[in-house]
């Protein structure tokens, strides 16, 4: 499909995503955070058109390099089955939160408070099901990484760090250090070297154990399948998760196995994509309470006694 944009980097979108099976249905000149030119694409999957993904690279992004142009690839494919998902912008954090992650303004720019450290900003929203979009609780995320870090990143550019930094506002909202709200100011995820294991190579965000996993699995259907999408099937083969859970692909397919084998999940024959049945359904009343539970320890507790002025000082 033409489009009106017509760069070098334009033609090198449109081929590489052709071949992860997506289509280029609108491509503008755009600017991120700091005003520095961008070029923003709306991709959408080929055998269903009306899903689509918001991708955006610095202008100056050289896309035929082949440093690049492999991961960039492999990211479309990823895009191409994640929008396969009835909601492809909703993750569920291990502590039972569904969250969707959107509004990024890509790439990463260097923080304007001086600090030595690269910035995007984004925004996560609780997906409950139930309430209205203008009351949804959310987050304003300022994802930072420093600069000396930022070296163990190819290009600080959306198919680079989009995982690491979802899989790092996760784990923040696991550990209670981002506050949902109605509206208010934006909030800091540092992206440190305690989530990077440079000798592996690789990113590290949770130890999990298959008792971890499996009731991972199993919430992540519950939400993004049955309740926010209808019963249809969801992608449980997702790498993002895998980096989230400090696991593989191949782990996930294998939990997921065991759960469909009790009814919990309903598979498809490559064990890719599960969907909800209703013995997981049956469970409402449990996947409500953990994510209450989980909302309230994002919430700032008070010492009250301090705060009526009685202390021993």
């Amino acid at each position: 499909m033409a489009i009106a944009l017509d760069t070098k980097l334009s033609q090198g979108v449109q081929k590489a995503a052709q071949e992860a099976g997506l289509a280029v249905v609108d491509g503008v000149v755009s600017s991120g955070f700091n005003g520095a030119p961008t070029e923003k694409y709306t991709l959408a999957l080929a055998s269903a058109p009306h899903k689509t993904f918001q991708f955006e690279l610095g202008t100056g992004f050289d896309l035929g390099n082949p440093v690049y142009s492999t991961p960039v690839h492999e990211f479309l494919l990823e895009v191409a089955q994640r929008l396969r998902n009835p909601r492809p912008d909703v993750y569920v954090t291990l502590g039972g939160l569904p969250m969707s992650m959107s509004g990024w303004q890509w790439p990463f720019h260097l923080s304007t408070s001086g600090a030595d450290t690269y910035i995007v900003h984004g925004d996560t929203k609780l997906e409950d099901g139930k309430t209205p979009a203008d009351q949804q609780l959310k987050a304003k995320v300022s994802a930072s990484m420093t600069v000396t870090f930022a070296e163990v990143v190819p290009a600080p550019e959306q198919p680079f760090a989009e995982s690491f930094i979802y899989n790092a506002v996760r784990k923040i909202l696991d550990q209670g250090q981002i506050e949902l709200t109605k509206s208010g100011n934006r909030q800091p995820v540092p992206v440190t070297t305690r989530y990077y294991s440079a000798k592996q190579g690789r990113f590290i965000f949770n130890d999990t154990d298959e008792q971890q996993r499996a009731d991972f699995l199993a919430a992540k259907v519950y939400w993004a399948s049955g309740v926010l999408g209808g019963g249809e099937p969801v992608w449980i083969a997702d790498p993002r998760d895998a980096q989230y859970l400090n696991t593989t692909v191949a782990s996930l397919k294998k939990t997921a196995e065991a759960l469909a084998g009790e009814g919990i999940l309903k598979l498809d024959p490559k064990f890719e994509f599960a969907a909800s049945t209703e013995p997981l359904m049956s469970h409402h009343s449990e996947y409500e309470e953990r994510m209450a539970e989980a909302l309230a320890f994002t919430r700032p507790t008070f010492n009250e006694e301090m705060r009526g002025g009685h202390t021993n000082m």
